[in-house]
């Protein structure tokens, strides 16, 4: 069995490379995603007898749980610093099966999987180089795959196989897991989707839910997945493609506003058996379009992933998504849906992120809609459509995001769309396809704002990825244009004719808020609140939830009211069809650092501005 473990480590040590994956900001290279640092193409197989790496216990979860700890231990009898530990999964690599990329620009060997994770040797114990022994531990999540565990000396760059583990799995690596709310394409529908390991023919997918208290129904559900050949390159298509199991869709319909629901997810074996998720969640259904009750809204971009136990990213890639995550936690019961404005994951070509995000989030995502809106590290990719011509995406082109969240669109491919909130109407816009006047997107934002009923939902939110309004950031400052190229130009004259309140951006990764303004001017003097007519737009870049920050730049231009260089969120509350509070938040603390509110009567909304002047007529 030993030579067995042996011919199959030496495998991924022939097989397994990564390619580097980093973008050019200005003249700065940015990192984008951790895995890419580690050039297992150059590794050598150096096992030896003297050294070893074990982990325990060999069944994670026996309580039903999908997340559990393992210990590793280690010895290595020559140790360095540079030593590090790859969680693999699945466990076995067979070079026999590694996809053939017909790229001049890979070289042999060719790519079979990456690592899910790692962390260095000397993690917990400062003492390894003097001593070569260590013991740690790593938070596992059920993926529906097997673990095993590689030390490695030699350092990223020049790593060398030194000893190998056991496999360990999860007792149900098939169960359904990490449940995301979404908003449906009516306002009294709710969508559970989930992940799990059972394909429609091993079992059927449902979700049994009903009014907290009373009887529940059982709601079937859709499934979908993607597989290699669907993604567009590197290393999605190679190096970082993990298969992302079975994502499941279920829609529960004519929904009671404003009440309490309970769901759970099952599947139903071809034996009879039922595999249940590992509890019973809640949510509040969402109020009637119009309906004056308390709403409140958070809405963020740009927050990525970070693992809690210290491995990969935690310190140097998305320092404040777990503060951004837990700020949310803590105050779930004071939240009724969230916006997550694009660059989700960051998993950039990496598929076992997207698993990893999503049991991230899960303790919000199961409560309330989490919607999620398209950016550059979800869908750019040259050749695919895409209106950049980069590679933020990794090779994912927009596959995973749309598969893995629901959002209500006509087609998930184009990723813009309409949906409403009680007083809120919300018009999602995809950054990374053509928005300019004239395309079938600019045709759909107009008719998401000139459809909206004012006097029944007053608050009107435009939203993107990319910063299509104003911003401060030193690249947009050194280009002289304050915005996304071509951002504006096209929209502006829609924001003022259909009074937008607001308009949100990710993408730049700081806050900054602006007057209400139009063609570059602020209509507004106010600065904390705002009453009377509409007559400009105030634009929210909140892109600071977790990835590196951006800087500003040195130019301090008059319409800019707060700038903050942390991370954040905003939370909107609509306390009635009047009166609206703005709260821009810190994921350190959660307190309160810039806040302004509105107030105003329906005739405020009708009143003549600048260029946004209903026809009249003396006859």
């Amino acid at each position: 069995m030993k030579i067995f473990y042996i011919i199959a480590i030496f495998s991924l040590s022939i097989f397994v490379a990564l390619a580097s994956a980093h973008f050019v900001k200005g003249n700065i290279e940015i990192t984008e995603q951790p895995l890419s640092k580690i050039a297992i193409h150059s590794a050598v197989f150096a096992l030896r007898d003297d050294a070893s790496i074990k982990a325990y216990p060999n069944v994670l979860g026996s309580k039903g749980e999908d997340v559990d700890w393992v210990t590793i231990e280690l010895q290595h009898p020559n140790p360095s610093n540079d030593d590090w530990i790859g969680v693999f999964s699945p466990a076995k690599f067979n070079g026999s099966t590694c996809y053939f990329e017909n790229d001049s620009k890979l070289q042999a060997p060719y790519i079979c999987s990456a690592p899910i994770k790692y962390t260095f040797a000397n993690y917990s114990n400062w003492e390894y180089a003097k001593t070569g022994k260590s013991t740690l531990k790593l938070r596992l999540i059920n993926q529906r795959a097997d673990f095993s565990f590689a030390l490695f000396s030699g350092g990223l760059s020049n790593p060398k196989l030194v000893a190998h583990s056991n496999f360990i799995s999860f007792a149900n690596p098939k169960a359904p897991v990490y449940p995301r709310l979404a908003l449906g394409k009516s306002w009294n529908e709710i969508t559970v989707t989930w992940t799990s390991g059972y394909n429609i023919n091993e079992a059927t997918p449902f979700v049994e839910w009903g009014v907290k208290g009373q009887g529940r129904i059982r709601t079937p559900a859709g499934t979908l997945t993607f597989h290699q050949n669907s993604m567009c390159g590197p290393p999605a298509r190679t190096v970082g493609w993990r298969d992302p199991g079975f994502i499941h869709t279920s829609f529960l319909e004519n929904l009671w506003p404003n009440t309490k629901y309970t769901y759970k997810m099952g599947h139903i074996l071809p034996d009879g058996t039922h595999i249940w998720s590992k509890k019973i969640y809640t949510f509040t259904s969402p109020p009637f379009p119009g309906q004056e009750s308390l709403q409140r809204v958070i809405v963020f971009g740009d927050m990525g992933k970070a693992e809690r136990d210290g491995s990969n990213e935690y310190s140097n890639y998305q320092p404040g998504s777990l503060n951004t995550t837990d700020q949310l936690i803590n105050d779930i019961d004071n939240i009724d849906v969230v916006f997550h404005i694009g660059d989700i994951v960051y998993s950039n070509g990496y598929i076992s992120q997207w698993d990893q995000f999503t049991s991230q989030i899960e303790p919000i995502s199961s409560v309330v809609p989490y919607m999620i809106a398209s950016g550059n590290h979800e869908r750019d990719w040259p050749g695919s459509g895409s209106f950049y011509d980069g590679k933020d995406s990794g090779g994912e082109c927009g596959v995973p995001a749309e598969t893995s969240f629901f959002v209500p669109a006509e087609n998930r491919a184009k990723f813009w769309y309409s949906t409403d909130y009680g007083m809120f109407r919300f018009c999602i816009a995809d950054s990374e396809h053509d928005w300019r006047e004239g395309t079938e997107q600019y045709k759909f934002i107009e008719r998401c704002l000139a459809s909206v009923d004012r006097k029944k939902q007053p608050w009107l939110i435009f939203a993107a990825h990319r910063v299509l309004g104003y911003s401060s950031d030193k690249y947009y400052a050194a280009d002289g244009s304050f915005e996304e190229p071509m951002g504006r130009e096209s929209l502006q004259k829609l924001w003022q004719k259909y009074k937008v309140d607001i308009a949100f951006y990710g993408h730049v990764h700081n806050y900054e808020r602006s007057c209400p303004i139009y063609q570059n001017v602020c209509v507004n003097p106010e600065k904390t609140h705002y009453s009377g007519t509409v007559n400009g737009t105030i634009h929210v870049v909140v892109g600071g939830a977790g990835a590196h920050l951006s800087e500003f730049g040195e130019i301090n231009t008059t319409w800019s009211v707060f700038k903050d260089y942390d991370f954040g969120f905003v939370k909107m509350t609509a306390f009635n069809q009047s009166s609206l509070l703005f709260e821009y938040k810190k994921s350190k603390d959660g307190k309160v650092y810039d806040s302004f509110t509105i107030s105003r009567d329906y005739r405020d909304v009708l009143a003549c501005v600048h260029d946004g002047c209903e026809a009249t007529t003396l006859a």
